[in-house]
């Protein structure tokens, strides 16, 4: 595809010095250095921020590992997880790096920041891989010592506007007025594109921003048009958009007919349910996301680990995307090290087994995962991601159900994303 543009940094808003849940290193009981035969992780999230925050992803990793270690461990090894609070800030992201080397981890597991390239030049200098991080940077998707689960922003937008393309007449995208928001628009187009419906109304938002009444007013006047279709606002500004759907109910009035639509790194069952449940803004819309809805029987062992190790724990919620992606990025993890058998458990080790070709699946949550050579979305800039399969779910009587069954493949849809 010559002419496009390399696809840049980050998917989402940022804001704001590494600390650990107990200090930026060893948590008791769970976590330790290399001096022993245990095999040694990080994982880490924002916390106690004003922006994302993400408890649950590192709370759950301390959880998985008491579970691994109580039903002996792997392969006769103790695990250790190191954890690390990244702040929202890009020096304490690399300073996380920094003590993941620091402490010989042999990998990082299902973590979240939004600042990749803060990070990653650290790790890619211990040759430590980066796996199954959130998919929330655009480097998580260059970098060839990121592992992907997920398709990121960039699948779910454009499943998303695929699927609203039949449904919808107008379409505003209300999105933040950063570099990283502007990569937003082109994925969410090819999906519109490919329904045969035309772009969204590209509609910027600062990223300080408390308060959406003038943002809200203009998105509804947009998807109103002059179309008897009703149209759709679709808000992506991360932990925000909770902020922009109270200034949207209540600038909504005359507008009743507009409908909403979301993506579920934005949107998942806890803010359905503190926004209204069944009276609130997002009944009746369609929500894409990466993985089958909570209710799935499929996530049945992960739930089995949170009952078993960290029942009461109300950092950890089994319907949270970044819990679901740290149970997805520990399952890859365990299968790299259970393939490797008696033989040493090093950072070489298990990025050598990812690069030639492990194939590794997860239960049914995601295909089946393979690394090693360049993804279907290399000319484009996303040379690592190999998931670019979404699922499609609308919220029912306030509960996010599936709007269809399996799976919907989205790498042609991307591949025609106009990225120049």
């Amino acid at each position: 595809m010559t002419g496009r543009r390399r696809i840049r940094s980050t998917f989402l808003p940022t804001l704001a010095a590494c600390t650990a849940l107990a200090g930026c290193g060893v948590i008791p009981g769970t976590t330790g250095g290399s001096g022993d035969d245990s095999i040694t992780v990080m994982t880490w999230a924002p916390q106690d921020t004003s922006a994302t925050n993400k408890p649950g992803m590192p709370a759950f990793a301390q959880a998985y590992a008491r579970y691994v270690n109580a039903h002996g461990g792997l392969n006769g090894r103790k695990l250790k997880v190191l954890t690390c609070n990244d702040h929202n800030d890009s020096v304490a992201a690399a300073t996380c790096a920094r003590e993941a080397v620091k402490n010989d981890a042999v990998a990082v597991v299902g973590s979240y920041s939004q600042y990749g390239e803060s990070y990653l030049p650290d790790l890619e200098g211990a040759g430590i891989p980066y796996i199954g991080g959130y998919g929330v940077t655009a480097a998580e998707f260059t970098s060839p010592l990121s592992y992907p689960v997920n398709g990121g922003q960039p699948a779910l937008l454009a499943g998303l506007g695929k699927e609203l393309a039949a449904g919808c007449g107008p379409v505003a995208l209300v999105r933040p007025d950063t570099i990283a928001g502007d990569e937003l628009p082109p994925m969410l187009d090819a999906g519109l594109k490919a329904g045969g419906h035309k772009a969204a109304d590209d509609q910027r938002a600062a990223d300080d921003t408390t308060e959406y009444s003038e943002p809200s007013q203009k998105a509804l006047r947009t998807a109103t048009g002059d179309t008897a279709r009703k149209g759709c606002v679709i808000p992506t500004l991360g932990d925000r958009t909770s902020t922009f759907m109270d200034s949207f109910q209540r600038a909504r009035g005359e507008y009743r007919a507009v409908k909403t639509a979301a993506t579920l790194d934005s949107v998942d069952q806890t803010v359905i349910n503190e926004s209204g449940a069944a009276r609130g803004p997002y009944e009746g819309s369609y929500v894409t996301g990466w993985y089958p809805p909570a209710g799935d029987a499929r996530w049945k062992p992960m739930k089995k680990v949170i009952s078993e190790q960290a029942f009461g724990d109300n950092r950890i919620d089994a319907a949270d995307v970044g819990v679901q992606t740290t149970w997805i990025a520990y399952t890859v993890f365990t299968e790299v090290v259970r393939s490797l058998g008696g033989g040493d458990i090093t950072s070489d080790a298990i990025r050598h087994t990812l690069d030639d070709g492990l194939k590794i699946t997860t239960g049914g949550l995601t295909p089946t995962l393979r690394w090693g050579s360049q993804g279907p979305l290399a000319a484009i800039g996303l040379t690592r991601i190999v998931n670019t399969d979404v699922t499609l779910q609308v919220v029912r009587q306030g509960q996010l159900v599936a709007a269809r069954k399996g799976f919907v493949d989205v790498t042609r849809t991307l591949q025609g994303a106009d990225v120049d």
